[in-house]
Parts: structure tokens; sequence; C-alpha cells
């Protein structure tokens, strides 16, 4: 059996993706043979948070601890190297497909309420292929009779044939980033102009180590802001509509697996800051019966 659960295959002309129901988990996608993220083996457990979705919120929660109307909730440590909660509560769960056709799937997952987290979510997510690229939906609807706090990410990362981070060009056209502390809990926002990751214009990576929150992100007409990924002639262009608030950009330094790191470049969409549930920064609190939905996808 596959430790990532029943392996899902979409197609689209030339594009090609498989999601593994084990975390609704983007675990493989290419384009004419060639692979767009950096993903994992059906056999494997999937290492680094590669392709996870990031739910009721992205990235570290200090502690694990927060307060939320007045009660303080102790949610369980799963970095523990830092002593944090990370990356939400329905990395490991079983999704069941919803609807399905050639080109597209639609995973659901009842998230039930529990001790740190008392607020029951109905969650959904939807890939989707077309000429245009990849797309991919989130909706995560309040079915509890109280508020609950709320944030939502992915955690894809991507890759341009065998480049190591150092050669790879970013931009991420963004005004301010996110300082942090030696934890990595943010603790205040600073200007991206003359910064040591100011990616506004195209430059290579280099020898930078980056694993960066960035807000203020410039939007189009449409309100999608574009994280832009180029080598040589090859460009990966990852955008995110107003929902998504903030991009982390990660170049892997850290990843268990050495073998791995500054190969792949997370570039993941998310809703609120890292540690939203304390600082409050981006998070949305979802009413009885309110829901979120967000769109994210890459061309």
């Amino acid at each position: 059996m596959d430790l990532s659960g029943e392996q899902i295959e979409i197609a689209s002309g030339p594009r090609h993706a498989i999601i593994a129901s084990v975390g609704a988990t983007l675990r493989a996608y290419r384009v004419d043979e060639r692979s767009v993220i950096d993903g994992f083996d059906a056999e494997e457990v999937c290492p680094g948070g590669r392709g996870q979705v990031l739910m009721p919120w992205p990235n570290r929660i200090a502690l694990g601890r927060y307060e939320f109307a007045g009660r303080r909730e102790q949610l369980p440590i799963d970095e523990p190297e830092l002593g944090h909660a990370i990356h939400g509560l329905v990395r490991w769960a079983g999704w069941k497909t919803e609807r399905r056709g050639d080109d597209f799937v639609r995973l659901r997952h009842r998230l039930q309420a529990r001790p740190g987290y008392p607020f029951p979510l109905e969650l959904s997510v939807e890939y989707r292929l077309s000429p245009a690229g990849l797309a991919v939906s989130f909706v995560a609807t309040n079915v509890g009779p109280a508020p609950c706090p709320f944030g939502a990410g992915a955690h894809p990362y991507f890759r341009l044939g065998r480049v190591r981070a150092d050669d790879i060009e970013l931009c991420v056209r963004a005004t301010e980033w996110l300082d942090v502390d030696a934890r990595s809990i943010p603790t205040r926002r600073r200007p991206t102009d003359g910064s040591p990751v100011d990616f506004r214009r195209p430059r290579a990576i280099g020898i930078a180590h980056v694993d960066t929150a960035f807000t203020g992100l410039e939007r189009d007409g449409d309100g999608l802001a574009t994280v832009r990924l180029r080598y040589d002639r090859q460009e990966l262009r990852i955008w995110l509509d107003r929902s998504f608030g903030f991009v982390q950009v990660y170049s892997g330094d850290t990843l268990v697996d050495r073998s791995r790191r500054r190969l792949g470049i997370a570039v993941e969409p998310t809703s609120c800051a890292p540690n939203a549930f304390n600082s409050g920064d981006g998070l949305l609190v979802l009413e009885p019966g309110a829901s979120f939905e967000g769109r994210w996808g890459v061309a």
C-alpha cells in the first residue's frame, strides 16, 4: 500500500498531476514529462511538507499556545526542534474524493473539534488542469456553533530541472517582509526596499538562505500576485488571489534530507502570517456558517 494513500491522476494535454489522498497533497506535477514540482514517491512519508495543504493555520504557532474568545488553547507540538505547532491539522488526514474528471479532482475532509482547536470545519480542495496550467481552489466552512480562528496555505516546492537555488532567479514584488526571532517567530514587518531579501526585481538567489514571509504584494487588475522563478529560458509563475495576503519563500537549507536541500524552492501562498493565532496578523475569524475561499496556481 502506498504510504501517501490513494494516488489520483489528472491530465490535460501535456500536463499531468498526481494528488495523494493523505493530506490532499500535490505529490507530482509535470508538463511535457518535465517535473514542475519537487515532489516525492508514493511509497514515502511526505518529507518537508511537500505539496501539503495547511489548514486551519499555515506555518507556526509559537509553543502551540494561543488565546481565543477568552479561552487558552494548547495544540500538540509537532516541531519539537523549535517547540511549535506547525502547518495545521489536516496534513496527515485521509481526504475523500468528492468529484473527479479527467482534468480535475475535488477532495473533502471534515475536521472534527478537538482539544486545542475545538472548532469543526468542512474543508475542500480542488486541483484543476487546463492550457493555462494548474489551478488550486480551497474552501473552508465553519460548521460549528461559535466563531473560530482560521488560516490557510499550501506548501509546494518548485524545480527547474536539477538547477540549484543558487542559480535560480527569484522575483517577489512585495513591499514588506517579516523579520523573525531565533525560533522563526515574526517580530515585526520591515520594508523590502534595500533589504537582503529585496527580490522585487528578478535576481539570482545566490548563496542567500531564504526562509521569508512577504506581504504587501503587488497585484494585477484581476487581484493576482505573482512569484516568478526563472533559469535560462525556463520560467514558472506562481499566482495567488487576494485571499492569500502573504507568501513564504524557502530555499530548503534546513531540510532533514540534506540531498534535497536547495534543489526545490518552496513558494507557499498563505492567508496569514506565521503565528497569526497570537499576533492577529492576517488572521481570519469565521462566524458560524461562514466560509473562506481562496485560489492559487502555477503557469
